[in-house]
């Protein structure tokens, strides 16, 4: 696999990983014990922690990421292995 492909990949894994990982410890302004600003949703985050946020991303994205390279050096899922039409027409 070219180092490209492993790029765009890991980037992609990335992206997916953010709406995984942004609602890990949020905590509401309520549950902070702080005061909301009128016209606040009562469901906003507290505080936005941006750096904390992008470095579990980062460790989340990169484990999945170790995971799917792993399987394509090692191939332990493979396509024919997903092939549900191949079953479907051998019966």
């Amino acid at each position: 696999m070219r180092w490209t492909s492993m790029l765009a990949i890991y980037f992609l894994i990335w992206a997916f990983s953010v709406f995984l990982v942004l609602p890990w410890g949020v905590r509401t302004t309520r549950e902070a014990g702080g005061e909301a600003v009128p016209g606040q949703a009562e469901s906003a985050p507290h505080e936005f922690a941006l750096g904390r946020i992008a470095v579990r991303v980062t460790i989340v994205a990169t484990v999945i990421f170790a995971l799917f390279y792993a399987n394509y050096v090692f191939g332990w899922i493979t396509t024919d292995m997903l092939d549900v039409w191949d079953v479907v027409n051998a019966e």
